[in-house]
């Protein structure tokens, strides 16, 4: 069996496991022991000078490999060009995006430092799998080192539109990096239209049926393969946290009241500010639901040197203000708004704990939020989620209550009908969720595209 090799921007902690790691990281150091492999990404660190050879550690059958980056590389790689242009790009923000060429330089720079530093530690054999918008370059930069490995990507992000992919300065280049490849693989046929609609429109190359694409002479293959979570992990944690300490405190603070919960980064894709205008709505238009619930918020600061996400803060506090101090008493705040992580385990509890869940993004490749707080639920008892369109998930759970994100009054009505939903109503919505929740989770996700990669069509005759 070849050894797989996992290449993303950060990778999992060696001894990370259990409930302090994300589903996706388990998902793959659960690929990596399978097969046996190697896990390379950054460090983490900021260093100058040359990145020398790459830090190893192993666990188990997995050899971690890391390197530092120098601050201009990381400005220029992650900062500038990877979140400042392509993040936007992909989740439709053209107005936020700045295009340097010295960044998009250095994003080249990066990848081809990455590339020249993963290819003495692959073997012959190696399945190669590379995760994510950082690196669509990485495949062709280790070409042009003449690795031959298969090697598959994975864009955990929306691939938008031609319409609005062709905006981007050099996006011909962006797409014949892609197909560099020999699997491409997206977060939902929608965002594999994209890549079709832009290979027959912009290259006038091919992309059949079966999922064969012949563009910029190589043939490869794309293909969905939708992200899952883990799932009967995640609802066991959410069993064990219900009588945790941390549950128990948020249970006694809420005093009677419902909780409609929201946890996302800090980020102008999530939709927030629409969340909390809605949330008022919501106030405004049913009052009988003034003291009796309460909306609590989590979002961690992310990106916080950038101007952007530092207004959205500002205008995410501005929001709470100005909501409790028109609806709130003395014993009853309508919004707890925290900018600060939590653990696996607490926010399964907090789920468990929650009437509502409010996933809202303006555009996302999947939200793994919304399966957990479905997996989190009571079965007995289950909420009810709230669920943006736009979000990858919505094609995998469409008996959430489906919402346009840009709609605040239809995101209160929702949250008004998810909170007045009758049992009966919200126990069958959360097992046919649940039920699509079990057949696809982390694990056949991963397999399924390993298994793919490995068979992939390797042919690089042109079209």
């Amino acid at each position: 069996m070849a050894r797989l090799v996992i290449v993303s921007n950060r990778t999992a902690a060696p001894r990370d496991r259990g409930a302090r790691a994300g589903g996706l990281a388990v998902g793959l150091r659960e690929a990596l022991q399978k097969r046996g492999g190697l896990w390379f990404g950054w460090s983490g660190e900021l260093r100058e000078g040359d990145a020398g050879e790459p830090k190893t550690q192993e666990a188990g059958n997995i050899l971690f490999a890391t390197i530092p980056l120098t601050p201009a590389d990381h400005d220029d790689f992650y900062v500038h060009y990877a979140n400042g242009t392509l993040w936007p790009l992909c989740h439709y923000r053209l107005g936020l995006i700045e295009f340097r060429r010295s960044a998009y330089e250095g994003y080249l720079r990066v990848n081809r430092l990455f590339a020249e530093k993963l290819a003495p530690l692959l073997r012959p054999d190696d399945l190669i799998w590379i995760h994510d918008y950082h690196f669509f370059p990485l495949a062709s930069a280790l070409r042009a080192l003449g690795v031959t490995n298969r090697m598959g990507f994975f864009l955990h992000i929306p691939l938008p539109a031609p319409e609005v992919l062709t905006a981007l300065p050099r996006h011909r280049r962006l797409i014949a990096d892609l197909c560099a490849y020999d699997l491409v693989g997206f977060q939902t046929g929608d965002d594999l239209q994209s890549f079709t609609s832009y290979i027959e429109r912009e290259t006038a190359g091919t992309l059949d049926p079966r999922g064969t694409f012949r563009a910029f002479g190589r043939c490869g293959e794309a293909a969905a393969f939708p992200i899952g979570i883990d799932t009967a992990t995640f609802a066991e944690l959410s069993e064990q946290a219900a009588d945790s300490a941390q549950t128990r405190r948020l249970h006694e603070s809420l005093a009677g009241r419902r909780l409609v919960i929201g946890v996302d980064r800090l980020d102008y894709s999530k939709g927030i500010p629409q969340r909390m205008e809605a949330f008022q709505t919501l106030l405004e238009a049913y009052p009988e639901h003034r003291g009796r619930v309460t909306y609590m918020q989590i979002a961690p600061i992310s990106r916080g040197e950038v101007e952007e996400y530092q207004a959205l803060r500002r205008d995410l506090e501005g929001w709470v203000g100005r909501i409790n101090g028109r609806f709130g008493e003395y014993d009853w705040a309508p919004v707890r708004y925290l900018n600060k992580a939590f653990p696996r385990q607490a926010l399964a509890g907090f789920f468990r704990q929650a009437a509502v869940g409010l996933v809202t993004p303006l555009r996302d490749g999947m939200n793994l939020v919304a399966k957990e707080y479905v997996a989190a639920q009571d079965p007995a008892d289950p909420g009810v989620l709230v669920l943006s369109r736009f979000a990858g998930a919505a094609r995998a759970m469409p008996q959430a209550l489906i919402v346009n994100p840009f709609d605040v009054e239809e995101i209160g009505d929702a949250v008004h009908l998810a909170l007045t939903m009758p049992l009966a109503e919200r126990r069958a919505r959360w097992n046919e969720m649940m039920a699509e929740l079990r057949r696809n989770t982390i694990q056949s996700w991963c397999e399924s595209f390993v298994e793919r990669l490995a068979g992939a069509d390797t042919d690089e005759q042109a079209a």
